[in-house]
C-alpha cells in the first residue's frame, strides 16, 4: 500500500444488570429494557428464540468464493467441504466498497458500510481533527491522518506491540487481552474540542454487535492483527472482553533481518496459529491466554491472513504465489488454502470435543478479495510519479499554494483527501489523473503500458461524496475516489502481484457461509448479499434484537435469509 500524507460456553449467568451496563455506557444504543429482554428466555424472555448459544465468525483475509468453490470441488471430504455442507451458502456476496481491512471488517460487526461508520480505510484523513502529537489545540488548523496500521503500536517491532513479554514469540498468549493498552496516545488524532487522542474505538461512529451481546451480559472476544482493532468494541470502549492482537508486521522471529509476519508465507502460517490456538482456549472456557476460567463466549472469532500474502508474494518457500491461471490457485496459494482448511478443522473439532457444534453457528467470510486473480492482467503502476505530478500541476496554476493531496491511499484504487476541498480541486485531480498515460510492468516484471492512470472512473468532491452516502463536505469521505481498471495494482517495485481496496468483482466476491445451530443443511443461495449483514444476523441467531445496532437502523440492513 502507498500512503502519502502531511504527516506521513457463553457465560452461564447474567454478569452485569442492565443497569450497571447502561451507567458504564455498554448498551450503546440498546435500552435497559431491551438489555433485559434480550437475555436467556428462561430468566427475562428474548426478543426472540435464540437458535444458537454462541457465534463463531472466520474472517479469511483475500479468501474468494472463486477459492472457496475450487477447493471444496477437490476436497469433498475437507473442513471447509463440511463446513459449506452443513450450512447456508451464499455465492453472490459482496464485501464493503472500498475492500480494505477496516472497513470490510467493521460492516460485518456493525450492520454498515463506510459512509455510515465513518471507516474509510486502515489508513485515512479526518479534515475535523488535530494532527497527532498536538497537546496545545488552540488555533492549531484541522486536519490529520487517521492510521490504523502498526503504526499506532508503542513498538510496531514487537509481535506484543510493546507489552514486553519475553522470551517471544512463544510467550505471546500472554498478550493484553486489551489492546487499546498497547497503543501509543502520542500517535493518535488529536479531537480539537476535548484536546485528547481519539482511540479506535473512539473513531467508530456506531456501535457493535459487541456492545450489544455485552449488554445482554454475554461474553465477547476476539482476535485480529494490529492493536488498532481495539475499533471493534465500539465507543463505548468495553464491547469486547478478550481482544487478541499480536502484531502481523512486526518482525518475525526466526525469519530474515527486516522480514515482518506477512513476508514470508509460513511466517504468516506461524503467526495465524497463534490467533487459532487463542480461539481454541475460549471454546475451551478460558480466556484466550488459558489463564482464567472465564466460559466460552456467546460471540468470538478471528481473522486469519495467510491466503492474503499467499495471493500478493511472487513466490516463497520456493513456490509460486498467487493464481496459476484466471481463478486456478497456483502452488503457494493452493499449500495455503490445505493450511486454512486444518485450521478450521482444528476449531470445528474442538466444538465438537467440547460438546458445543450443537449449539455453534460458525459464519465464514473475508474482509476482502483479492485483485487480480488473473495474473495475465497485472499490471503495476508506481503512484508516486502520478501523485508528483498532481502536486506539481496545481502549484503551477496557484504559485502560493502548497501541495494539493493532503492524503493519499493507493492499492488497487485511489483514495485522495485534498487541502483544498473545493469542487474545482477536486475536479482538477480528477482531470489531471485521468490524463495521465505512462509505463508500468506485468506479472514477470516487464514493461505494460498504462492510461488514465490506471483508472476506470474516478468521482470527485460531491460525487465522491454521494456515492457514500454522506453530504458533500464530509470530513471523512476521500475528496477523490478512483476506481482501478482491472489488473492494475499501485506499486513502485515488482514484490506485490495482488492487492485490495477497490471495487473489481476479485476485490469484492467474497465467501459467506453460514453453518451450524439454527442453519438448515445443504442449501447453496445465489441472492446477492451483503457481508453487513453478518451483523444482525449474529444477534438474531443469539436472540438479540438486531435493532439495537445503529447501522442497521441507520442503513436498514437485513440479516441474512437464512430459512
Amino acid at each position: 500500500m502507498t500512503r502519502r500524507a502531511t504527516r506521513s460456553a457463553r457465560s452461564a449467568r447474567i454478569t452485569r444488570t442492565a443497569a450497571v451496563l447502561s451507567a458504564t455506557g455498554l448498551l450503546a444504543g440498546a435500552t435497559v429494557a431491551q438489555a433485559y429482554a434480550a437475555g436467556d428466555a428462561g430468566r427475562s424472555g428474548a426478543l426472540h428464540r435464540a437458535a444458537a448459544r454462541h457465534v463463531l465468525l472466520i474472517s479469511v483475509d483475500g479468501l474468494h468464493q472463486s477459492d472457496l468453490e475450487w477447493y471444496v470441488a477437490r476436497h469433498p471430504q475437507s473442513a471447509l467441504a463440511r463446513l459449506v455442507g452443513g450450512g447456508v451458502e451464499y455465492t453472490g456476496a459482496k464485501t464493503t466498497t472500498p475492500s480494505d481491512s477496516f472497513p470490510g471488517m467493521v460492516a460485518q460487526l456493525t450492520g454498515g458500510g463506510p459512509g455510515t461508520t465513518g471507516v474509510y480505510y486502515d489508513d485515512t484523513y479526518d479534515a475535523a481533527l488535530l494532527p497527532a502529537g498536538t497537546t496545545h489545540c488552540t488555533g492549531v488548523r484541522p486536519g490529520a491522518e487517521v492510521d490504523l496500521t502498526e503504526d499506532l503500536d508503542k513498538d510496531k517491532s514487537a509481535l506484543d506491540a510493546g507489552q514486553g513479554l519475553k522470551a517471544l514469540p512463544g510467550s505471546i498468549l500472554s498478550m493484553t487481552g486489551r489492546a487499546a493498552e498497547v497503543i501509543d496516545p502520542a500517535r493518535l488524532p488529536v479531537d480539537p474540542s476535548t484536546c485528547r487522542p481519539v482511540y479506535p474505538h473512539s473513531y467508530l461512529q456506531v456501535n457493535t454487535v459487541f456492545e450489544v451481546a455485552r449488554a445482554a451480559g454475554l461474553r465477547t472476544a476476539w482476535s485480529d492483527k494490529h492493536a488498532a482493532y481495539d475499533i471493534l468494541n465500539g465507543p463505548s470502549g468495553n464491547g469486547i472482553q478478550d481482544l487478541f492482537a499480536p502484531e502481523i508486521n512486526s518482525d518475525a522471529t526466526g525469519y530474515p533481518a527486516g522480514s515482518d509476519w506477512t513476508k514470508d508465507n509460513k511466517a504468516t502460517e506461524q503467526y495465524d496459529g497463534y490467533k487459532v490456538q487463542a480461539v481454541i482456549n475460549q471454546i475451551d472456557g478460558y480466556d484466550h491466554s488459558r489463564t482464567h476460567r472465564v466460559g466460552t463466549p456467546a460471540v468470538f472469532g478471528l481473522n486469519l491472513q495467510s491466503v492474503s500474502t499467499a495471493q500478493k508474494l511472487p513466490s516463497s518457500d520456493g513456490l509460486k504465489g498467487g493464481y496459476a491461471a484466471a481463478n486456478v490457485p497456483g502452488p503457494l496459494l493452493a499449500r495455503n488454502l490445505d493450511f486454512v482448511d486444518e485450521r478450521i478443522g482444528e476449531l470445528t473439532a474442538e466444538l465438537r470435543r467440547q460438546h458445543l457444534s450443537g449449539s455453534t453457528t460458525v459464519i465464514l467470510s473475508a474482509k476482502h478479495g483479492q485483485s487480480p486473480a488473473d495474473p495475465a492482467a497485472l499490471t503495476r503502476v508506481d503512484d508516486g510519479p502520478l501523485l508528483d505530478g498532481l502536486n506539481a500541476a496545481w502549484k503551477k496554476l496557484h504559485p502560493t499554494a502548497g501541495d494539493l493531496v493532503a492524503h493519499s491511499v493507493d492499492d488497487d484504487g485511489v483514495l485522495l483527501w485534498l487541502n483544498d476541498r473545493s469542487q474545482a480541486a477536486a475536479d482538477f485531480a480528477k482531470s489531471y489523473l485521468m490524463a495521465q498515460n505512462g509505463t508500468g510492468t506485468d506479472i514477470d516484471a516487464k514493461p505494460r503500458p498504462f492510461t488514465a492512470s490506471g483508472l476506470s472512473k474516478v468521482y470527485a468532491g460531491a460525487a465522491a461524496a454521494d456515492y457514500f452516502g454522506v453530504r458533500a463536505g464530509d470530513a471523512r469521505v476521500p475528496d477523490v475516489f478512483g476506481l482501478a481498471q482491472y489488473g492494475v495494482v499501485y506499486t513502485g517495485g515488482t514484490k506485490k502481484i495482488a492487492e485490495h481496496g477497490g471495487a473489481h468483482a476479485d476485490d469484492l466476491n467474497v465467501p459467506l457461509v453460514v453453518s451450524g445451530a439454527g442453519a438448515p443443511s445443504g442449501v447453496r443461495s445465489g441472492a446477492p448479499v451483503q457481508t453487513k449483514q453478518i451483523a444482525p444476523t449474529i444477534l438474531r441467531l443469539l436472540g438479540l434484537d438486531p435493532h439495537a445496532l445503529q447501522a442497521v437502523r441507520q442503513e436498514h440492513t437485513k440479516e441474512l435469509p437464512i430459512r
